[in-house]
C-alpha cells in the first residue's frame, strides 16, 4: 500500500470566516472522492489542527500501489476538486508519498 500526505497552508489573505469556509469544502470535495477513484482505500482530511500546527490543513490517503497513485493524479473528478477547491485557495502544499 502506498500512503499520500498532503499538508495545505491557506492564502494569508483570506479571512479566518473564508478559511474556515474553504477548509470545509476542501475537506468535503476530497473525501466525496471515496468509491470513485480505483485503487483508493482511504481518504480523510483533517481541517482541525492544534495551535502549535504551522499548516492549515491535512490530506491522508491511502492507496493500493504506486499505480492506482498515479492514476487518483489525473483522475477527472480529483482534478476538478484540486482545480476548483483546493489550488485557488492555498499558498503551500507539502506532500509525502510513501510505502506501507
Amino acid at each position: 500500500m502506498v500512503k499520500h500526505i498532503i499538508l495545505w497552508t491557506l492564502k494569508e489573505e483570506l479571512s479566518a470566516g473564508e478559511k474556515t469556509a474553504v477548509k470545509a469544502e476542501i475537506k468535503a470535495g476530497l473525501e466525496g472522492l471515496a468509491g470513485k477513484i480505483p485503487g483508493l482505500l482511504e481518504i480523510r482530511v483533517y481541517t482541525e489542527g492544534l495551535p502549535s500546527s504551522n499548516a492549515d490543513l491535512m490530506l491522508d490517503s491511502t492507496f493500493m500501489d504506486e499505480a492506482a497513485l498515479k492514476g487518483y493524479a489525473i483522475h477527472p473528478e480529483h482534478v476538478a476538486v484540486a482545480d476548483g477547491k483546493v489550488r485557488p485557495f492555498t499558498a503551500v502544499r507539502s506532500c509525502l508519498d510513501f510505502e506501507v
